[in-house]
């Protein structure tokens, strides 16, 4: 018989997946009142056997991830996902019991001579919404850090991924009961049912714009967040840079993933004397990586019609406010059917294009001449708060 924790829901099956969802936090909620507290000795069980399965585990994971994106190169999710979860698995079980231990504080004057100890205690059942773009280390990281914990946890996995998250489900329910750890699967009004379920935590991974109705649901029990969101992250390329070295890095992040990642680079700030260079490196750079890019197996495809649609449209629509595309290889630069985007530069860019105003998550990459380190700082304090700057610099006043 099919466990709760091995239902695959979504929109279609109605009220009653929903039900069913609820039925398996309740189960959760009781389990951790029952008993609030594993030791230290059932913690680092849990943990030793999550990470027997998931190794054992890797290579399906990494085919079943490929699949999800009509292809996805082994090197991107081996770098992004397998490595980080593995490092992560090895960090905690290192310093569990140190976590654990209470910790002295002081009372300060008020209350002396009194005596301050923290004793570190689970929060109960933990909700972590896991987005499309890396979502074996998505998954498995928080669950680690919640199992650490001692909480009982439920993930929301994406819509986006039904291949991977069979495999992930195949690993968790051949460790855990579902009472202690649940997948649930699902599109938009089960992924809103989620989020108002009155978690102890809950932790979202994924776009500015749904992170706040996240939050909005969240507020109705008072849960905590955590919200791992995105944003437009500049890079400052600095004049005393080589643009080797500059395009060098910048790559590894616009390239990974085929740009799909929330801290990617997503416009560049270059002298303007420098630019036509970078261009000219940046080309060199892509195609001594990827030779032959649309049919070399080391580039990632647009994960699904709905983002490769997206990207599209945006790069018509700079090119309409007057953009110029600079593309790396000789022939085609996109491929409908298979979902491949090679990196487009974009120059002449304006705040009209929708690729200025909204976080890229792809591979474009627009770039922005500037006069003086100044005028380069003035952008960036007229837009948003990135969630990460890159600086390209050697010199430390820069």
């Amino acid at each position: 018989m099919m466990s709760v924790a091995e239902i695959k829901m979504n929109d279609s099956d109605g009220i009653d997946d929903i039900a069913a969802m609820e039925q398996i936090f309740a189960t959760q909620k009781e389990a951790y009142l029952s008993q609030p507290e594993w030791d230290k000795a059932e913690r680092k069980k849990r943990l030793l056997l999550f990470k027997a399965a998931f190794l054992a585990n890797k290579e399906a994971l990494l085919t079943a991830v490929s699949e999800d994106y009509g292809h996805r190169s082994r090197y991107d999710t081996l770098i992004a996902d397998i490595l980080p979860t593995t490092a992560q698995f090895n960090y905690t079980l290192a310093r569990l019991a140190k976590w654990m231990k209470p910790t002295r504080r002081s009372p300060g004057l008020l209350l002396a001579p009194a005596s301050v100890t923290i004793h570190y205690q689970p929060v109960g059942v933990v909700g972590i919404v896991v987005p499309w773009n890396f979502p074996i280390n998505l998954a498995i990281v928080p669950l680690i850090t919640s199992i650490a914990a001692g909480n009982r946890a439920m993930l929301k996995m994406s819509e986006f991924t039904p291949k991977t998250n069979q495999v992930l489900k195949k690993i968790i329910t051949s460790v855990f009961d579902r009472k202690d750890v649940c997948i649930v699967e699902g599109e938009t009004a089960l992924s809103a049912a989620f989020t108002k379920l009155p978690f102890d935590h809950l932790l979202f991974t994924g776009s500015t714009v749904v992170g706040k109705h996240v939050m909005r649901a969240a507020a109705d029990n008072l849960t905590p967040v955590t919200l791992e969101l995105g944003g437009k992250s500049p890079v400052v390329v600095a004049p005393d840079i080589d643009i080797k070295v500059a395009v060098n890095r910048i790559m590894l992040g616009k390239s990974l993933n085929a740009g799909q990642i929330c801290v990617a680079p997503d416009y560049i700030l270059c002298p303007r004397e420098k630019v036509a260079d970078f261009v000219k490196e940046y080309r060199n750079e892509f195609n001594r990586r990827y030779p032959k890019a649309m049919d070399n197996d080391d580039y990632t495809n647009i994960v699904d019609d709905r983002q490769y649609n997206r990207l599209k449209a945006w790069l018509e629509d700079a090119k309409q406010k007057g953009a110029e595309v600079e593309t790396m290889q000789e022939g085609d630069s996109l491929n409908d059917q298979r979902h491949r985007m090679l990196p487009h530069l974009l120059l002449n860019v304006n705040d009209d294009m929708q690729l200025m105003q909204d976080e890229i998550f792809g591979p474009l990459l627009p770039i922005l001449p500037y006069d003086s380190i100044d005028d380069a700082i003035s952008v960036i304090k007229s837009r948003p708060h990135p969630l990460a700057l890159y600086i390209m610099s050697f010199d430390n006043n820069t």
